[in-house]
């Protein structure tokens, strides 16, 4: 899950490490209330709705290829994730932000997920 640390690593990277590794042991997904995992990149957001119990993931989402990953699309990725998540008959889940700061297009992502109907 972690990035091996090593005496090169950034500075940066290790605090988002040990920031994912804080959040991860305090929340875990179940089959009434799965894990919403976020990974940001500068290309793209992806998304992914997790059973940690079963370790399986029910469905995963990614911003669409060549549009830009910006607050908009992020938020309309909020939006599908909650739709599918409705129809396959999840309404609760835990939001795993993996370290990134809920700031920006993560906090867009969440707020159009909360807006579709999703809750956490």
């Amino acid at each position: 899950m972690a990035r091996k640390l090593t005496k090169n690593t950034s500075p940066k990277e290790v605090v988002k490490v040990k920031r994912r590794l804080r959040i991860r042991k305090k929340i875990e997904g179940t089959a009434e209330r799965p894990r919403l995992c976020v990974t940001k990149t500068n290309r793209a957001l992806s998304i992914q709705v997790i059973d940690d119990n079963e370790a399986k993931t029910l469905f995963s989402l990614r911003t669409p290829a060549g549009k830009s990953a910006n607050k908009e699309s992020a938020t309309q990725l909020g939006k599908d994730v909650a739709a599918k998540a409705i129809e396959k008959g999840i309404n609760n889940v835990v939001f795993d932000r993996s370290g990134n700061l809920y700031h920006g297009r993560v906090a867009a992502l969440a707020a159009g997920a909360r807006e579709a109907g999703l809750k956490f």
